[in-house]
C-alpha cells in the first residue's frame, strides 16, 4: 500500500499547499533538473530523491488523489468536492442528533436509518482511502470532478522527394518512408513511471512508427513545389485534428539541361565544318532527341529555339539551345592538310576590326 499520505508532498516540491497546477508543473520541473539521477551520477540519494518528487508530481496533478491527499491533510479548498474527514464527523454527529429528535413510526425504521447513516459515513471515508491508494475513481464523482482534456491537434510532417527531369516532366509515382511520432501509450507521455524512465519510450515521452506510403507526384511538377497528403502527418489527441504530411519536390541537377522559368536550356558542341557549312544534327530533350537544322557560317554562341520542348503544364515552354564551336584535340594527317591548304587560300582575318580599334 502506498504511504505518500503519510508525507508533506507541498514540502517535496517546495510550495504552499494552495499552488495551482502551473505553479505545481514549475516547481517539479526545477526540483527534476537538481535531483535527476543523471546529472547526479545515478547516486542513491538522488534516485530516492527524485522518485519523491516524481510522486508528489503525480499525485498532485491529478485532480482526484489531490483532493483525496488534501482532505486527509486537513487543507479545505474550495475545489475540493469531499468534506474533510473532522467535517464528515461532525456532519454525521448533527445527523445523529437530529434523528432522535424525529418522531418515526416504529422502533424498527429508527434502529435502520441510524445504521444507514453510520454505514454512509464509513462508506464515504473508505471510498477516499481506496481511491487514494488504488488511484481509482468514485463511481458517484461529478462532472466537474472530471478531468477534462482539451482536443490536442497533431503536427504536421515535412518531407524532402528528389526525382529525375524526366518524372518531373511525365509524373511518376514514388514511394516515400514516412516516420511518425506518437504519444506513449504506457506513460501516456508523461516519460516517468514512478519516479523511473518509462521502459517504452525511455524517458523521451514519444514512440516513433514507420510507415509507407505510395504518392503520386503530377506530370509538370517544377523544382521547389510542395504537396499536401492530409490527415498523414502525426496524430491528434483528445478528439484533436491530425496534423498533414508536405512533400517538397526536388528535381535532380543535369549537367546538360538548366532551367529558366518553364524554357530549358541546352549547349551543344558543333564542328567546325557543320558551322561553316550548315548541318542536320540530333538534340537530347526532355522528351526524347529531336532533328534540328545548322544553317550555313553559325557561329559560337548563336541561339535556336525548339518550340514546346520546354516544360510547364498549362503553358509549356521551349528549349534553348546554344552551340559552340569545338576543334577536335586529335586529327588525321589528310585533315591537317586540308586546314593547311585552307590557310594558305584564305584571304579573311578575323582579327582585322580588332587591330584597327587601336
Amino acid at each position: 500500500m502506498n504511504q505518500y499520505y503519510q508525507k508533506d508532498l507541498y514540502a517535496i516540491l517546495g510550495i504552499e499547499p494552495d499552488a495551482d497546477e502551473a505553479q505545481i508543473k514549475s516547481a517539479y520541473r526545477k526540483q527534476a533538473r537538481i535531483w535527476h539521477p543523471d546529472v547526479n551520477d545515478n547516486s542513491q540519494e538522488s534516485i530516492v530523491r527524485f522518485k519523491e518528487i516524481t510522486e508528489a508530481y503525480e499525485v498532485l496533478t491529478d485532480e482526484h488523489k489531490k483532493s483525496q491527499y488534501d482532505i486527509l491533510k486537513g487543507f479545505n479548498f474550495k475545489s475540493s468536492s469531499y468534506t474533510t474527514q473532522t467535517q464528515a464527523k461532525k456532519a454525521y454527529t448533527q445527523s445523529s442528533s437530529t434523528q432522535t429528535k424525529t418522531e418515526f413510526k416504529t422502533e424498527t425504521k429508527q434502529q435502520e436509518n441510524r445504521s444507514h447513516d453510520k454505514s454512509s459515513f464509513s462508506q464515504v471515508f473508505e471510498n477516499i482511502l481506496d481511491g487514494l491508494f488504488t488511484g481509482e475513481s468514485s463511481p458517484k464523482k461529478t462532472k466537474t470532478e472530471k478531468k477534462k482534456h482539451k482536443p490536442e491537434n497533431g503536427r504536421d510532417i515535412n518531407l524532402n522527394v528528389t526525382i529525375k527531369i524526366s518524372e518531373a516532366i511525365s509524373g511518376t509515382n514514388r514511394t516515400v518512408n514516412v516516420l511518425h511520432s506518437e504519444r506513449c501509450p504506457k506513460c501516456e507521455g508523461r516519460r516517468f513511471i514512478n519516479g523511473a524512465k518509462c521502459p517504452l519510450c525511455k524517458g523521451t515521452g514519444e514512440i516513433s512508427i514507420h510507415k509507407k506510403l505510395s504518392v503520386k507526384i503530377p506530370a509538370g511538377i517544377k523544382k521547389g513545389a510542395k504537396i499536401r497528403i492530409a490527415d498523414e502527418g502525426n496524430k491528434g489527441y483528445n478528439g484533436g485534428k491530425s496534423g498533414d504530411l508536405y512533400l517538397f519536390i526536388d528535381i535532380e541537377e543535369s549537367s546538360f539541361f538548366k532551367y529558366e522559368g518553364n524554357n530549358v536550356l541546352c549547349e551543344i558542341p558543333i564542328t567546325p565544318f557543320e558551322a561553316v557549312l550548315g548541318a542536320n544534327i540530333e538534340v537530347p530533350t526532355l522528351s526524347g532527341n529531336v532533328s534540328m537544322k545548322i544553317p550555313p557560317y553559325t557561329t559560337t554562341g548563336q541561339k535556336f529555339r525548339l518550340s514546346q520542348q520546354g516544360t510547364g503544364k498549362n503553358k509549356k515552354g521551349d528549349q534553348i539551345v546554344t552551340v559552340k564551336i569545338v576543334v577536335p584535340k586529335e586529327m588525321t594527317e589528310k585533315e591537317l592538310e586540308l586546314y593547311e591548304q585552307l590557310k594558305l587560300i584564305s584571304k579573311h582575318n578575323v582579327r582585322e576590326n580588332l587591330l584597327n580599334d587601336k
